[in-house]
């Protein structure tokens, strides 16, 4: 039983936090009232603003659809539309996907637009990393790594390590599940496949997680536990998550256990490198970013704990930048090419076309020139974009191109799931998965502007990863259409999981068969 003195705790804090009783109360009455109506009667209706919660009850009831309601929500309301917060809360939120506003907020007005500390406080386990930098320190960070991920040394690294693993693990892996004939999730595969890539472009070691025996590891388990978690700190009143961190339960305390085990491993590997480097001659040859990073030692300014964060921060960011957005693309790829049987003929044409000696392993250069390839990627990229939202908030008042005023009490979300669906962006057939929209008459690749098509970001804070990414996805597509093909699951339905990253809900359930010829 809780002590007296606890029990007064909670009342005083309660007390100062009244949003979160009615916050509660809203979302349990609709949860009960919406069980005897079909999803069909929720999507026609836009959220209520409830006194005091605002619209959070609303937006909470359709959690498991998140990205579909917004999508359905944007459609009605012109591209833009204002959630209302909890009265007491003093934050609302202005979710878009208008590719105006876009380009205001990411290119036009940039330097008003940073991510602010509302974002640094929902990916607190992402420290002071690129992602949650912002002015001086952000734009150290990525003069760094572009340094780093620019030079031909590291690119060659990417791209032999990458054909290493193909040819060792994915495709060994694919066959002995060929061989088996059980259905399988395909997801779990890619995500294996670019936790062993990136966590060895970032710390020159191969994890081996895609192995036959599907070995489970500590550390790709725990980033999955993270960033379910940094989903529900979106539209979780503040005061939940407050209360939730001072009595250490829920989220917060499933958050801590999962920083812990990342934390620990990073610091193990952080660790061995560094006594490598200090006990070899002249350090190991090695082309990885930690290895880079060390090597530039005498370039940082600070304290050897202070350059350990940065250490820290900085390739937890990358391995987050790699592992999973990669994984999230490759497997909706994979998804389309199962819907749309006709494309992935016409890819298979192209690779035995551009490669003739070995389409299953194309040259760098080969995979530049596949034009048709290049464009599928595209089209399931604006379908399904790995990272289906960003955030910003305003330094200074402003007024958006679509005419809305916001302030700093104003967050702003960009629905990048909604732009990939909106007819007033990409025509009637926007639902429709159709490389051909992306290839010009001339047979060229289409350019759309990154605020239109903003799967690798916009404006300053375009990807840095952006060419390696499609590199190692191409890569992928050639080592596995030219061997294999998928037969989705029946009754399988893809569906977007509660994740900061567009992964599927239950995977994707498939059965793979060896190609013949």
């Amino acid at each position: 039983m809780a002590s007296p003195q606890l029990l007064q705790q909670l009342l005083s804090f309660l007390r100062t936090h009244p949003e979160l009783f009615v916050s509660v109360f809203c979302f349990l009455l609709l949860r009960r009232l919406s069980r005897g109506r079909g999803s069909s009667d929720r999507d026609c209706r836009l959220p209520t603003n409830w006194p005091v919660a605002g619209m959070i009850p609303g937006v909470l009831v359709n959690m498991e659809r998140l990205h579909e309601w917004s999508t359905d929500l944007l459609r009605r309301t012109g591209c833009t539309f204002l959630v209302r917060g909890p009265w007491l809360n003093t934050v609302d939120v202005l979710i878009t996907c208008d590719p105006a506003n876009m380009r205001h907020v990411f290119t036009s007005n940039f330097p008003n637009y940073p991510k602010g500390t509302e974002f640094a406080k929902i990916f607190d386990v992402l420290g002071n990393g690129i992602f949650n930098a912002d002015m001086e320190s952000w734009s150290f960070q990525r003069k760094k790594a572009h340094l780093v991920m620019s030079g031909p040394k590291f690119r060659a690294f990417v791209e032999a390590s990458t054909k290493e693993k193909l040819e060792k693990g994915l495709v060994p892996v694919l066959g002995h599940l060929a061989d088996k004939g059980d259905v399988f999730n395909l997801q779990d595969v890619f995500l294996r496949l670019t936790f062993d890539t990136t966590y060895n472009f970032v710390f020159g070691v191969d994890p081996a997680s895609l192995a036959v025996n599907f070995p489970t590891d500590p550390f790709a388990k725990a980033m999955d536990e993270v960033e379910e978690i940094l989903f529900y700190r979106h539209v979780i009143p503040r005061a939940w998550l407050k209360l939730q961190k001072w009595l250490n339960i829920g989220d917060h305390r499933h958050m801590r256990a999962a920083q812990g085990t990342i934390d620990q491993c990073i610091a193990h590997i952080i660790s061995a490198r560094r006594e490598s480097k200090n006990t070899t001659a002249a350090g190991a040859a090695t082309d990885d970013i930690l290895s880079a990073y060390l090597d530039s030692r005498d370039e940082f300014d600070g304290s050897d704990p202070t350059f350990y964060k940065f250490l820290r921060d900085s390739t937890l960011n990358f391995m987050v930048a790699g592992r999973d957005t990669t994984s999230s693309a490759l497997t909706w790829f994979f998804w389309s090419l199962a819907q749309n049987p006709h494309v992935e003929k016409m890819i298979l044409q192209e690779l035995r076309s551009l490669a003739p000696r070995n389409p299953s392993f194309p040259t760098s250069t080969e995979l530049r020139d596949m034009v048709y390839l290049h464009a599928a990627l595209c089209e399931s990229l604006r379908l399904f974009p790995p990272v289906p939202f960003e955030h910003k908030a305003p330094v200074r008042p402003d007024v958006l191109p679509s005419g809305h005023r916001v302030n700093k009490r104003i967050r702003l979300i960009f629905s990048l799931y909604a732009m990939g669906r909106m007819e007033e962006i990409w025509g009637k057939d926007c639902l429709e998965f159709k490389p051909e929209r992306w290839i010009s008459s001339s047979g060229k690749l289409r350019y759309e502007p990154s605020y239109k098509f903003p799967a690798f970001n916009s404006g300053p804070r375009t990807c840095l990863g952006r060419d390696l990414a499609f590199t190692q996805m191409k890569a992928v597509v050639a080592a596995v259409v030219t061997n294999f093909r998928f037969e989705v699951a029946q009754g399988f339905v893809a569906k977007p999981r509660r994740s900061i990253i567009l992964h599927m809900r239950n995977g994707l359930k498939v059965r793979v068969r060896k190609r013949d010829g």
